[in-house]
């Protein structure tokens, strides 16, 4: 089995393990980090565990391979297919590109813009912990967040970059590709190899990751599953 075939179960069981909320068969995420949860396999103990452990919560994002069909009780409020995509070249690219006015290093002091932000691109779920995962950086313009990206799962050996967008005030400067770039680089320092997932719909940003070097690795199914009321 490759690491990154059930990658959220995979980053709550090694390298995230210390963040991880357990019950029986399931682990979380807290949900000020991010929504997201795994377990080895669908089964209704691991949905049974999965509702133990959703007592701040009703609604948890699961990564699957296939459709899936809920246990009764269970409803899905939002799907989706994920293309995962794997940066297997190691020399593209090598360095970033010159350097561009304004790369910031994230930190708690920005989460309320880095919030804002996202959730005007919504290029997936953050929240005011979600930092907290890896490195996340910005390009500022008058004041302003105008681009940012950073890491969210962690697998030995892997680490994906996630949160990628620009504020529509900005977009066609290259702002996205350089971010990618820096991180890129500073994971292959690493000695890791860089991944990421993306709305399977989203031809744009299919077209930038593979203009950088990526390739689709597999097809995921996205739920956004809510546990049955009490």
């Amino acid at each position: 089995m490759h690491p990154l075939d059930n990658p959220i179960w995979k980053a709550l069981t090694t390298s995230q393990a210390h963040l991880a909320e357990v019950a029986g068969v399931a682990r979380k995420f807290p949900p000020e980090i991010t929504a997201l949860a795994g377990f080895p396999e669908p089964s209704c103990e691991a949905f049974d565990s999965l509702a133990q452990l959703l007592t701040k919560q009703r609604a948890v994002g699961l990564f699957f391979d296939d459709p899936p069909v809920l246990p009764a009780g269970w409803s899905i409020l939002l799907q989706g297919q994920l293309a995962q995509m794997i940066h297997e070249d190691g020399s593209k690219p090598s360095e970033p590109p010159a350097p561009i006015a304004g790369l910031v290093e994230l930190n708690a002091a920005d989460v309320p813009e880095m919030v804002a932000l996202t959730q005007l691109t919504k290029p997936g779920p953050f929240s005011t912990r979600t930092y907290e995962l890896g490195n996340y950086i910005g390009i500022r313009r008058d004041g302003r967040l105008a681009a940012m990206a950073g890491e969210r799962l962690r697998v030995p050996g892997f680490a994906e970059i996630s949160a990628v967008c620009t504020h529509p005030d900005f977009l066609g400067r290259g702002f996205a590709a350089f971010l990618m770039k820096t991180l890129m680089q500073r994971i292959r320092r690493r000695g890791e190899t860089p991944f990421l997932h993306v709305r399977a719909d989203n031809a744009r940003a299919i077209a930038l990751y593979e203009h950088l070097g990526y390739r689709r690795r597999m097809l995921a199914h996205y739920v956004v599953a809510a546990k049955p009321q009490a």
